[in-house]
């Protein structure tokens, strides 16, 4: 029971895994881009989908969310409890990231951020050019 109230409410159950999914949308021609103009509500509407065709509404929540700061990866997912960081996903790499991780708990490596590209200044694996992070929403 949540102290203060007079009627007992019974929690919420946790989910098993939670997916956001960047739809933050920029001006056309921003210098970091961003990932609505990278099909991710198509992605995160596909993501949906199979999460019901594969009956896992309740444990399993796909969600929209603004801008992770990470735009230069668009499109960009992170699924939690992990903490699991996906970059550069296309609707091609849908299904393999449900079935995989959110079905059977191993990530995507091959899409998977290295942590040396998450809210850093400089990106290794973008061929070691400067990430300018912060630049405005």
């Amino acid at each position: 029971m949540i102290p203060g109230l007079t009627n007992p409410v019974a929690p919420m159950p946790a989910f098993e895994r939670h997916v956001f999914v960047c739809t933050n949308t920029r001006a056309e021609g921003h210098p970091r881009g961003c990932c609505s103009a990278k099909d991710s509500n198509a992605i995160r509407e596909r993501l949906k989908e199979l999460v019901s065709q594969r009956g896992l509404k309740g444990k399993v929540r796909v969600n929209s969310a603004g801008c992770l700061d990470q735009c230069e990866h668009g499109v960009t997912i992170v699924v939690y409890p992990e903490a699991v960081w996906y970059g550069f996903v296309k609707m091609a790499d849908v299904d393999e990231l449900l079935e995989s991780h959110i079905v059977a708990g191993k990530p995507v490596e091959r899409l998977r951020l290295p942590p040396g590209c998450i809210n850093t200044e400089r990106c290794p694996h973008k061929g070691g050019g400067a990430v300018q992070i912060g630049l405005g929403r």
